[in-house]
């Protein structure tokens, strides 16, 4: 053909309405979209980011001192107890019995115990079977029995024990420590010591200088063992549940009896029942969190806000432009059609004034022979005669007028009209402008419909010329004697399929990717490059595809797909 042509099918293209107004909204919208979730996505991730990492700050600052508290007083509490078991187990490991069985050298080891360590408030020795045998301390105690009771056995089996703090004879709250001594031959003696809890209550404090929670001592049944600002005095209930066992303190989230929430630090205190509890209530940091956290969430909507209306601003007047470009380029499209088909008609002059010549011609003669009849006979003619020569001039005059007609109708400047159109009766339409010229030439032109070719709603003139270009570059791709087959089929989703093949020249595969482009020709000299650029155009508008396959020498096959009917998306 004359527009180069490959040896593969060129691409094909889904058409758009140019100006129909969905386009445009369906642009407005993905483009918007687009758009602002490019701007709107990294603001959203920075956001959580930011959320996330300023919770996880105020979760560590509100934890973290809970923690350390805990840790500490943990630490403190065991040293307290390590520290009076090991003076315990010195004294009765290193002093002599007799000394220890000696009520007023008990009350000299009391004395220096108390100055050294503290805490500390009688101290007793018990025999094997469980009597005291010597007692130093505010009570007389002297010879009480202890056999058959929990911390008698306790200690005997594990050597040391620790108790739970009670009141006892004592009447006030107080826990025992004692260890097992074995003085052989004489068998195994315990020393038995009571220890103040106030000592408990200075170090929580000591370890608790702001004062800023609840800190006290529980035991493993959840009694207190201090005094608590919120549960109430020793041996009081704590109303919680007595958290699991873990070897490090531990600080856990939770709930009290009303609902409110509660930071809590907890830690076992190793070698006794003891565990060390410090309650924190969010309060003011709780509060702090939520402004902060509502002032990230605002930020994030007044921006999402913004960025989606200085978007939407945007993207309305880009696709405004866009439309207004379109537009142009649809008025100059429709020059450059109209300017095309105007070269067609030029290049079909000479055969049309052939093909009108031997009409007028049988009119001149018709009318000739008339007027001869008429004056130069004696006897005026028939009137059998006359109008037999008379309708022989309508005749052609009829002729004339088809092709005048034909030719008109195609020339005409007219906008989109879609009307019911037969494809194969049009393309035979077609090639009653290039009949002249396939006679001269020889050129065989075969037209083939398939049974059941629907027809089609679209418009004529655009068709006429869509077709007349192709086939103009069939006929100037073939040689004399060539051949040219027309095929209208129907295709699958309510279309229907032309092909136009010649056994012409064919293309080369180096020009395929080229060939709907405006200006490309291989007419050296000729072409304008237009022909297959508008029709493109034209078969996109329609709402159909075009597509070209060739082999070099063996011809080339234009196929054109149009729907049955034309749907607007």
């Amino acid at each position: 053909m004359a527009h180069g042509v490959g040896t593969k099918a060129a691409g094909e293209r889904s058409p758009e309405p140019l100006l129909h107004e969905r386009r445009y909204r369906r642009l407005f919208v993905s483009a918007t979209i687009a758009i602002a979730l490019t701007a709107i996505l990294p603001l959203i991730v920075m956001t959580v980011v930011n959320y996330l990492q300023y919770e996880e700050a105020f979760h560590t600052e509100m934890t973290r001192p809970i923690a350390r508290l805990v840790g500490n007083a943990k630490k403190s509490l065991e040293f307290i107890l390590a520290e009076r078991l090991s003076a315990l187990g010195m004294v009765i490991r290193e002093r002599p019995l007799d000394d220890l069985r000696d009520p007023a050298k008990l009350g000299v080891v009391l004395a220096n115990m108390k100055h050294s360590f503290g805490g500390f408030v009688d101290l007793g020795l018990i025999d094997e079977t469980g009597r005291q045998v010597a007692y130093a301390g505010p009570y007389d105690l002297q010879g009480k029995e202890y056999r058959g009771q929990d911390w008698f056995d306790a200690v005997r089996v594990r050597g040391v024990y620790v108790s739970d703090v009670f009141m006892g004879y004592r009447n006030f709250p107080h826990f025992v420590v004692a260890v097992k001594g074995d003085t052989a031959p004489a068998g195994a003696w315990i020393l038995r010591a009571t220890i103040d809890t106030e000592l408990f209550n200075r170090q929580l404090v000591a370890d608790d200088p702001r004062n800023a929670g609840d800190a006290f001592v529980i035991n493993r049944e959840g009694v207190l063992q201090t005094p608590s600002r919120h549960y109430g005095a020793v041996l009081g209930r704590w109303r919680l549940a007595v958290p699991p066992y873990a070897p490090e303190a531990q600080v856990v989230e939770t709930e009290d009896a009303s609902g409110e929430p509660l930071i809590l630090g907890y830690a076992y205190v190793e070698g006794s029942p003891f565990i060390v509890i410090e309650l924190g209530r969010p309060g003011t940091r709780q509060a702090s969190w939520l402004a902060l956290r509502r002032n990230l969430v605002l930020f994030l909507v007044i921006s999402v806000v913004l960025i989606a209306a200085v978007v939407a601003w945007g993207t309305r007047l880009m696709v405004h432009r866009i439309r207004e470009a379109d537009v142009r380029r649809a008025a100059v499209f429709h020059k450059m059609e109209y300017t095309n088909k105007m070269a067609a008609i030029g290049r079909l002059g000479a055969g049309v004034a052939h093909e009108i010549n031997n009409p007028l011609a049988i009119i001149g003669e018709k009318a000739g022979l008339m007027k001869d009849l008429l004056t130069m006979s004696p006897e005026p003619p028939s009137p059998e005669k006359l109008v037999g020569l008379a309708d022989s001039v309508l005749g052609s005059v009829e002729r004339c007028s088809r092709i005048t007609h034909r030719l008109l109708g195609f020339a005409k400047h007219m906008d989109v009209r879609h009307e019911r159109i037969e494809v194969d009766l049009l393309l035979r339409e077609v090639l009653g402008f290039l009949e002249k010229e396939a006679s001269y030439r020889g050129v065989k032109v075969e037209v083939e419909a398939s049974p059941g070719v629907p027809a089609i709603e679209s418009d004529r003139g655009q068709l006429q010329q869509v077709f007349l270009n192709i086939l103009n570059n069939a006929f100037a791709a073939v040689e004399q004697g060539g051949r040219i087959r027309l095929a209208v089929t129907a295709a699958p989703d309510e279309q229907v399929a032309i092909e136009i093949e010649d056994n012409g020249v064919g293309i080369p595969a180096e020009n395929l990717a080229h060939i709907f482009e405006p200006f490309f020709t291989t007419k050296k000299g000729q072409g304008t490059g237009l022909g297959l650029s508008i029709t493109y155009g034209i078969v996109e508008k329609l709402g159909g595809r075009i597509a070209v396959r060739s082999e070099v020498g063996e011809g080339t096959v234009v196929s054109v797909t149009l729907p049955v009917r034309k749907v607007y998306a």
